[in-house]
Formats: C-alpha cells, structure tokens, sequence
C-alpha cells in the first residue's frame, strides 16, 4: 500500500504542517510531477488547492524539478537543490530524484495555492483530536 507524508506549507501564516495520506488518495498523488496542481481532497483539506514543491525518496534523496521521470541519476551540480556550494565556481556530482511522484517517495512538500473559508488550523487539528481520542476510549474499557 502507499502511503506518503505530505508537509503542507501555509503562505499566508508562514507554517507547516505534516499530514499522512495513504490509501486511494496516495494512490492519486502517483504519476504527478513537481508544479501540478492538486485538489485538497486527497490530503482531507476539502476546497483547497495544493501545488508540488518537491519532496524525497526512501534513501533521503531530493526530487528535482528539472530531472524529468522517476529514476535516481548523479549529476554534475553548480547550484540549486541538493548541493549548495561553498565556493564560487565549485561543482559537485551528487545523487537527485526525478520530477515525478512514484512508489518510492516518502515525503512530499506542498504549498497552498487557493484557500477555503476553513482555516488549515480547525481541519487539521480535528483529525489530530479524533486519533488521541481513540487511544483513551480503549484505556478505559480496560
């Protein structure tokens, strides 16, 4: 089964937020590339918009927007995601993930592009509520 953690980030307020997904809406994140839009249905924000900034694979590798596919590839980089050189001029050949969302992705970084008359605070929380909530109810059955 997928499953991915998906880190939305909030523009408007400056904060993260990290919400696992998985099941048949992981399943609707396979294919998309780095720049795609995505409805918030998938990642439980009903009326949002969600934009790919990236994100990383299994091994910790970062995703490149300018690597089409989903192939792990050593490249020869100046600058940019992935390496940042401490000298100027200095290149480094270094390993990056392509654009493209696949099996292998762990972590995926979203931003929010349109908003809902929700605020990302209240339909998130409430899901963090609900599974503490869970764990309790079981210890007092006990």
């Amino acid at each position: 089964m997928v499953e991915f953690k998906v880190v939305i980030n909030d523009v408007k307020n400056g904060k993260s937020y990290q919400v696992p997904v998985a099941g048949h809406h992981a399943n609707s994140l396979v294919g998309k590339k780095i720049g795609d839009e995505v409805d918030g249905i998938f990642i439980s924000l009903p009326g949002y918009k969600l934009q790919i900034t990236g994100g990383t694979d299994k091994d910790g590798f970062a995703m490149r927007h300018d690597l089409p596919g989903i192939s792990r590839r050593r490249l020869l980089l100046s600058e940019g995601l992935g390496f940042k050189p401490k000298e100027n001029g200095m290149r480094k050949k270094k390993s990056v993930k392509g654009n493209t969302v696949n099996l292998d992705i762990v972590q995926i970084n979203m931003k929010v592009v349109k908003y809902s008359s929700k605020p990302i605070d209240k339909l998130i929380t409430v899901e963090k509520s609900d599974e503490e909530g869970k764990p309790e109810d079981k210890e007092e059955e006990k």
